[in-house]
């Protein structure tokens, strides 16, 4: 099966440096269309989704390769070296940042910098570390979404998202929840959620941008000065704004910051 139907990849734009743009979890890679067009006259963009997600090759989902975030990481590098012209930019929403380190950090020489959207290294408070939530916090969002992925979806979509103003965007992140495979949504979210990189953090080289919320019920701020703290070249933006989805809520501001980054470097 090639890479192109496996992961549904669309390729935009034809800049001398290439830009991937990875979703976070119950999401696809429509929800790039308000950030990715921001880029596409000076990038090559580069948009895919995940096994299991949007209209990626279900058939390729394979629960064994799947069961960690490294499975996910390779499939990033097999994209990144055949699609990207010289080292790549990677922009990753939420657990696809963390994915895109492990890629970076497997194959440091497809990367050029990493741009990641609300990441989070561990959701699990940890001693003197803030994630956000505690071990029973998760083992009951766990269990209420596996009881009732529907419900968990219509539920958490709107608190997600962080725009009451909006409700067109909570609604589109619901309905992005509920395309996903119940069965392969309930694995990737257990995957994401009990996920665990702290120690790989010190070892990631590349130029890093980690751009958060001001208010995030997901990655919360704490977690960013974190992962500037422990990361051994990084930039850390917040965006005014509520919700883990800026590149959908606050694409304006999100683009403005990934410029920021990208010229300081000379990217």
């Amino acid at each position: 099966m090639s890479l192109e139907k496996r992961n549904n990849v669309q390729v935009h734009g034809d800049g001398p440096r290439t830009m991937f743009f990875a979703h976070g979890f119950g999401c696809d890679l429509n929800m790039w269309r308000l950030l990715a067009q921001a880029f596409a006259k000076r990038y090559r963009t580069v948009l895919f989704d995940h096994v299991g997600s949007g209209a990626s090759a279900l058939s390729a989902y394979d629960r064994s390769k799947y069961a960690s975030l490294q499975g996910y990481a390779d499939d990033v590098n097999e994209l990144v070296a055949a699609y990207a012209t010289g080292p790549a930019l990677f922009v990753g929403h939420s657990v696809s940042a963390m994915i895109g380190m492990l890629a970076n950090l497997r194959a440091p020489a497809l990367y050029a910098a990493q741009i990641m959207i609300g990441p989070s290294p561990c959701y699990i408070n940890d001693g003197d570390y803030v994630g956000g939530f505690t071990r029973p916090d998760i083992d009951g969002l766990l269990t209420t979404l596996e009881s009732n992925y529907l419900g968990w979806s219509s539920t958490m979509a709107p608190a997600i998202m962080g725009t009451p103003e909006r409700p067109e965007l909570a609604v589109e992140l619901t309905n992005s929840f509920c395309r996903t495979d119940p069965e392969i949504a309930k694995q990737f979210a257990r995957v994401t959620f009990l996920s665990d990189v702290r120690a790989a953090l010190p070892e990631l080289r590349a130029p890093t941008l980690i751009l958060q919320c001001t208010e995030d019920l997901i990655a919360p701020v704490a977690v960013g000065q974190y992962m500037h703290r422990v990361l051994p070249d990084s930039t850390l933006t917040l965006i005014e704004n509520v919700g883990h989805c800026p590149h959908l809520s606050a694409p304006s501001s999100s683009a403005d910051a990934i410029r920021a980054f990208l010229t300081s470097r000379s990217l």
